[in-house]
């Protein structure tokens, strides 16, 4: 099946993903739509397993505050420029997960913070391994991942907060 530039344009509009990396997954994929996002998913996790270790010292503090003022959350998104802390993409992230906070009250970042000989479910009491609220399909680590696939640079969580009157 030949590849059109408007089948490129349609998955780049669905994905975000660049010209080329567009090109390739509906090749590899036959023009199956679909199943060209799900190779484009795959490369943004696979490229986000390799930058991991880079230093993250870039970033925005996001707030969201929910209906009513009654619930608010905080949270420190990292990245590695001030080009990319700018981005729609990565402010989006950042108010998505701070809406996650707000919603799903977390005490984690991560099972590493999790001190020792604590009972809890990881699934529940750590941000990163909760289902996104938006598409329960995926956590915060791979709605995280596929962001770091768009943006190209390493993005972290450092720390959140959560306020709620009466608490």
């Amino acid at each position: 099946m030949a590849i059109t530039t408007a089948d490129i344009k349609a998955l780049r509009d669905l994905t975000g993903a660049g010209i080329m990396d567009s090109k390739r997954a509906l090749e590899e994929s036959d023009g199956d739509m679909d199943r060209a996002q799900e190779v484009l998913r795959e490369k943004g996790i696979a490229s986000a397993a390799k930058k991991s270790d880079r230093q993250t010292d870039q970033g925005l503090v996001e707030s969201y505050i929910h209906s009513g003022g009654r619930i608010g959350a905080m949270v420190e998104a990292n990245c590695e420029t001030d080009f990319v802390a700018r981005t729609e993409d990565f402010k989006t992230l950042a108010h998505d997960i701070a809406m996650q906070v707000a919603a799903m009250n977390p005490r984690y970042v991560d099972e590493s913070a999790i001190p020792e000989g604590e009972e809890v479910d990881p699934s529940e009491a750590c941000l990163l391994q909760q289902p996104f609220i938006k598409d329960p399909s995926m956590t915060i680590d791979e709605l995280i991942r596929e962001t770091v696939g768009k943006v190209g640079e390493n993005i972290r969580i450092r720390r959140f907060s959560r306020y709620s009157l009466g608490e």
